[in-house]
This record gives structure tokens, C-alpha cells and sequence, in this order.
């Protein structure tokens, strides 16, 4: 930087993230694109428009078939990845449809730490979340769509889910702990946001900087070696 700049203009954000420009036709057109493709989908890394964009409410782009198609196509590359969690526009497809399930073995002193519990698989169509009271919690987390990298995500500890399932019905459910967790981040994504835009950027971790140094079941070390403030 010379001298003559004195000052910093921060950027401007948008107000929310701009709605998809996919029409319906187009939506569907991208979904038959996978489901006919031999080869497996790619999970669209951060930088890919669909990521930023809001996906446009489910309401009957698909036929039941090709919904079910599609969730089942969701699901394998979910397991492959392997995740937790994959929304639609993590495949380039901007609809508001996410797949969720953690059925993997934890250690039982992480698992008590993060509260974490099995959660079944299902999916969600047009999903909304809200805070049930102010209990947050703040661990580290990752996406399949910001490939290498971890940081630390305070997030409301317990919330109510409103989603449409599969069949046509409305449905509400409460979640806390990791569970609740994993329902936020695949929400947001619907959203355009990614963990990052709500992560504690000084956390930022390489995969293996993270497996080295602050693979532990809280932060507390990370807070202390890295330098930022969380409860």
C-alpha cells in the first residue's frame, strides 16, 4: 500500500442474498442433467453463484419420481463425501431441498461435549428455523462445499424446524445440540450463506492445521492459541 492511501472502504454487502434466476423449466432441466449422468455428481465449491443465491421454494418443479430420484442421488453423495448434511445448491441445483443424517460412531467424550446424538435421515423441502430461547453453543465446523478448512460457528443451541417432507406435509420439529447445528447449516445454505459468513474468521483452520493442533472436543484451546473471544 503507498503512502497517499490513508483510508479503507470496506466493501458494500447485499442485503440478503439475490433470489436464483432459474425458472422452474430450468430447475428441473438441471436435476434430469444429474439424475441421467453415469458419473457422480460434483459437490460446487464456494465461488459457485448457486451458493449465494436464495433457492426458490419447492412447489412442484419435480415430478414425485424425480424427487425421489433426486433425494436418493442426495443422499449417496452425501454418504460418499462423507458429511452430515448436502443441500441441493451444493450440487448447482438451487432448490429448497436439503438431506440430513449423522449416524457415525463418535467418541462418547466428544459426543457428551458436543451434544451430539444420532440423527435419522430425512429430508427437508422450503425449511425455516427459529430460536427456541438464547443458548448458543460455538464449535468448529466444515462443509463439503468449502473443501479443506474448518472454523469455529456460534449457533443457537436449540431451535424449531419448520419443513414441508416429501409426501406434501407441514411438519415442525425441535432439535438442539449438534443436531440442531447440522439443521442450521444445511437451512442457511438454502439461503446463500455459508458457515463462513457467520464463523470467527481468527479460528480459520487448514484441515491438517486443525487436525495438529486443536482437534479437541470444545475450542478452548484454539480460543487461546488463535486469539478470539467466545463464550
Amino acid at each position: 500500500m503507498s503512502q497517499e492511501q490513508h483510508h479503507v472502504v470496506p466493501p458494500r454487502l447485499l442485503e440478503g442474498a439475490p433470489p436464483t434466476p432459474f425458472t422452474a423449466a430450468r430447475i428441473r432441466e438441471t436435476v434430469l442433467e444429474l439424475l441421467e449422468n453415469p458419473s457422480p455428481p460434483r459437490i460446487v465449491q464456494a465461488g459457485h453463484p448457486v451458493l449465494r443465491q436464495r433457492a426458490a421454494p419447492y412447489d412442484g418443479q419435480l415430478s414425485n419420481e424425480e424427487l425421489g430420484l433426486l433425494i436418493s442421488l442426495m443422499r449417496d453423495v452425501m454418504h460418499k463425501a462423507p458429511g452430515v448434511g448436502l443441500a441441493a445448491p451444493q450440487l448447482g441445483i438451487p432448490l429448497q431441498l436439503a438431506v440430513l443424517e449423522d449416524e457415525y460412531d463418535v467418541d462418547p467424550d466428544i459426543a457428551a461435549v458436543r451434544d451430539r446424538e444420532p440423527l435419522e435421515f430425512f429430508a427437508v423441502l422450503n425449511p425455516s428455523y427459529t430460536a427456541l430461547d438464547d443458548s448458543v453453543s460455538a464449535f468448529y465446523e466444515g462443509c463439503l462445499s468449502v473443501d479443506g478448512l474448518q472454523a469455529v460457528v456460534q449457533r443457537h443451541r436449540r431451535i424449531q424446524l419448520d419443513y414441508d417432507q416429501p409426501s406434501g406435509s407441514r411438519v415442525s420439529a425441535e432439535y438442539s445440540g449438534w443436531q440442531a447445528r447440522i439443521v442450521q447449516h444445511e437451512t442457511d445454505h438454502l439461503r446463500g450463506i455459508l458457515y463462513l459468513d457467520k464463523a470467527e474468521l481468527r479460528s480459520l483452520s487448514a484441515n491438517a492445521e486443525y487436525a495438529e493442533h486443536w482437534a479437541e472436543p470444545g475450542i478452548e484451546k484454539a480460543k487461546h492459541g488463535l486469539g478470539f473471544l467466545l463464550p
